[in-house]
């Protein structure tokens, strides 16, 4: 790895594998499912395709990003390994730590929709919600969030009914998730289609 710290410390050698910068971004698109190459550069706005290359080739090695074969055609793609996708945990930790960062909004940074999946995931956390499947639209895109008492799947939509569908920008979507915002508080930037109760339950039960 291009970073060694030296410390027999269980914080200072996962920093080794995954401390260098773009390494948790990466992760953060391979927690959305496996992908190719390309897939990956193009969710990653910023990134220098011969950065990305040497990144992916270091957390091969470290075991934390595996190639496999897609499984329609012959496409290579990248994937976690089950070692590698047990970053949801720590990542979705760093998500809520964020929360003061992102109150200012986007203020000029790339977004891309699809990073409400992880977001989201991390942020509606805890149990006991009324079953509902939500609808989250932020620019041209449409995510579902499915609330059980089990928990929360957030994903594309994949075309089931929705109870709800909310329409905001990406920062009031995460200040309702994150629960630094009260839907009556943001009442003139949020359209809320459908039962408002379910958006509500959900959006009310965060810890």
């Amino acid at each position: 790895m291009s970073r060694n710290y030296g410390q027999y410390c269980g914080l200072a050698r996962a920093l080794d594998v995954v401390g260098d910068r773009w390494n948790l971004l990466v992760v953060r698109q391979l927690l959305l499912g496996p992908a190719r190459y390309r897939e990956l550069l193009d969710g990653l706005p910023g990134m220098a395709t011969n950065l990305l290359a040497d990144r992916l080739r270091d957390l091969e090695a470290a075991g934390v990003v595996e190639r496999r074969l897609a499984e329609r055609g012959n496409a290579v793609v990248y994937a976690l390994t089950p070692w590698g996708a047990e970053l949801r945990g720590p990542i979705d930790g760093l998500i809520r730590w964020s929360t003061p960062l992102m109150a200012r909004g986007p203020d000029g940074d790339h977004f891309r929709g699809e990073w409400l999946v992880v977001a989201l995931s991390a942020l509606l956390t805890g149990k006991g919600r009324r079953s509902s499947t939500v609808g989250i639209a932020v620019d041209d895109g449409l995510l579902q969030v499915r609330s059980t008492r089990s928990g929360v799947a957030v994903s594309p939509h994949d075309g089931r009914d929705l109870d709800a569908v909310v329409r905001a920008d990406p920062a009031v979507v995460l200040g309702l998730a994150a629960g630094a915002l009260a839907l009556d508080d943001v009442r003139g930037l949020v359209e809320v289609d459908g039962d408002e109760d379910v958006v509500r339950a959900l959006f009310g039960a965060v810890r």
